[in-house]
């Protein structure tokens, strides 16, 4: 508990040192490093620690499961409308934080990235069934 505080950093560098973290968790921890922002405010902690990821990647990669298990199990019919409607809300939410003074919340933040997962993976497994179909 209380081992990592704030991560805070850029896309792409390694700003933080993990050399006292468990192997597994230094690992996870400079993954989020590496590819994400990782900013105190936007991110959620457990047990005390700051998150390695950001309260919308977590979202991404929960909407990704989520959704790779509705496109493995349930085999919907692929609709552009489909991802396109819950790939919006993650593009309208974190454009506006770029373009104009609006600050999102940690909660809007991972539905919009659920949804975005959601998208994301529908659409990969679309891509597969095709892919799969060519092969045939």
């Amino acid at each position: 508990p209380n081992s990592v505080g704030d991560l805070s950093g850029k896309v792409g560098s390694m700003d933080n040192d993990f050399s006292s973290l468990h192997p597994l968790a230094k690992a996870v921890y400079y993954l989020g490093d590496m590819n994400c922002h990782t900013m105190a405010e936007r991110s959620y902690e457990l047990n005390g620690n700051q998150m390695p990821f950001c309260a919308r990647d977590i979202g991404l990669f929960l909407g990704l499961a989520l959704g790779m298990a509705v496109t493995l199990w349930l085999r919907p019919r692929f609709s552009w409308l489909i991802i396109i409607l819950l790939a919006l809300p993650i593009f309208v939410d974190g454009g506006a934080q770029i373009l104009i003074s609006y600050e999102s919340t940690n909660l809007i933040r991972i539905i919009t990235g659920i949804l975005g997962g959601i998208a994301t993976a529908l659409f990969l497994g679309h891509l597969a069934d095709v892919m799969l179909s060519i092969k045939k």
